[in-house]
């Protein structure tokens, strides 16, 4: 089932981007450091939009990563912890009158 929806939603979009390239096909000139490149205005949008998340992507994994390495320390001082928890639990219980 969850296969069907995700094969309308691709096709969905595909069609959305169809449209839009053909909406968009003016020429435009794009200028960087090195030179020109005259390139339809979807294609330099669809360029941004790919820079933008390949920028994103490699943004949160650095945050990603050093949640997990907190992560790790966390559990590994839990775990220190837990043993000490444990043996304060096998002492004998002295009372004093």
């Amino acid at each position: 089932m969850s296969y069907i929806v995700y094969l309308i939603v691709f096709l969905l979009v595909l069609a959305l981007g169809l449209g839009f390239s053909i909406l968009n096909a003016e020429p435009v000139v794009l200028d960087y450091y090195f030179g020109s490149q005259h390139l339809s205005l979807s294609l330099v949008v669809l360029i941004t939009l790919t820079v933008g998340v390949f920028t994103g992507i490699v943004v949160s994994l650095a945050i990603i990563l050093k949640l997990k390495r907190e992560i790790s320390r966390l559990r590994k001082a839990n775990q220190a912890f837990e043993t000490d928890l444990a043996s304060l639990r096998a002492l004998p219980v002295r009372e004093k009158f």
